[in-house]
């Protein structure tokens, strides 16, 4: 009979705490570095609520949904946020210029090395500014994590990156032509992309498709494939204009209308950060965001409602850049841990994967 692998000891169990005890106190000594970052730029810390009468509209993400009991014996749907964006995007309506969130998130149906159902994520938002300042940011915080965490290089299982080195600034195209032989923007028209093409240039790659793949699917697999583990080794990569049919919440680049200003963080083959310049027109997000959810259902059987109030918003919602960045991540990225539970204070018993 075969036996059970061993259960590692929880992590309140003294010597367990013990050994992880240096990790998490370079956790606090980071965030107090970043939360003194933010201030010195004249950003205002805000807290918006978890409970949220839509979590977020991206066909991958999935929610923790719950009901809220009235006392006189309705009750209404609520989820757990995946982001706080819609709430910092309605602050902005308000009036705000500068905002920072340091949110509790959570996500179900993700548990592994890189991920935890519930984590923190660093939101914040730039009204009046474009979004390559967010690039400027992203390179300035990694110097203040890394400082914080007494490092000069961020590492993960046998990567490393010089935390103070000027991120490398790449277009997904070239880095779809540089490490997957693929043109992408061949592929790219201005709807959804010539599915059959990408298919092809994939396939020629060496990256196995399915029949029902979309253009967004195969433009996945290639990105995860071939490409992500290469991306933020030896300094950071700024990935940037990805494909307007990839980017729901970013407005169309002014050079180029099939991308988008849209760029992702990458250190160590881990992803980071991914930020935006804004999408401020309202119809054309309803638009968007019905379309995520109609490909949601087709995909997941489920959909999640609109948040009324944020679309609302957005009529009065200045022109604004808005990043979003794994705090957990770039603790580990400066710790040199491994998973993401090392990294937690208390972690989710059942662990989290390799």
């Amino acid at each position: 009979m075969a036996k059970k692998p061993p259960q590692s000891s929880p992590f309140w169990v003294p010597h367990v705490h013990a050994d992880r005890r240096p990790v998490l106190l370079a956790r606090g000594r980071i965030v107090a570095a970043l939360r003194a970052w933010f201030l010195a730029q004249d950003f205002v810390e805000v807290e918006t609520g978890t409970l949220q009468a839509s979590p977020g509209n991206e066909t991958h993400l999935h929610a923790f949904a719950t009901l809220f009991a009235a006392p006189e014996g309705d009750s209404s749907p609520l989820y757990l946020r995946t982001s706080p964006e819609f709430a910092c995007k309605k602050l902005l309506a308000a009036g705000e210029r500068r905002i920072v969130e340091f949110a509790k998130v959570f996500r179900n149906r993700e548990r592994g090395a890189l991920h935890a159902a519930e984590f923190t994520l660093i939101e914040w938002y730039r009204a009046g500014e474009p979004y390559s300042t967010l690039m400027a940011d992203c390179a300035e915080i990694l110097k203040a994590a890394a400082q914080a965490a007494g490092t000069w290089h961020f590492s993960f299982r046998g990567c490393s990156a010089d935390a103070f080195a000027e991120p490398e600034r790449l277009s997904v195209a070239e880095a779809f032509g540089r490490y997957a032989g693929i043109d992408l923007l061949a592929t790219l028209g201005d709807g959804e992309g010539d599915r059959d093409g990408l298919a092809r240039a994939a396939v020629a790659a060496g990256v196995r498709i399915a029949d029902d793949d979309t253009w967004g699917d195969i433009f996945s697999r290639v990105l995860v494939e071939r490409i992500e583990q290469k991306l933020g080794i030896g300094r950071a990569t700024i990935l940037d204009e990805y494909p307007a049919a990839q980017a729901a919440l970013a407005r169309p680049s002014e050079k180029n209308p099939r991308v988008a200003e849209r760029f992702e963080l990458y250190v160590c083959g881990v992803e980071l950060a991914n930020g935006f310049g804004e999408l401020t027109d309202p119809a054309e997000q309803r638009r968007r965001l019905q379309r995520e959810m109609a490909e949601k259902e087709r995909i997941y059987g489920e959909r999640y409602p609109l948040d009324e109030d944020f679309l609302a918003a957005l009529e009065q919602m200045p022109e604004a850049s808005g990043i979003a960045l794994g705090f957990d991540r770039l603790v580990m990225l400066a710790t040199g841990a491994s998973r993401i539970d090392q990294v937690l204070w208390a972690p989710m018993m059942g662990g989290e994967g390799t």
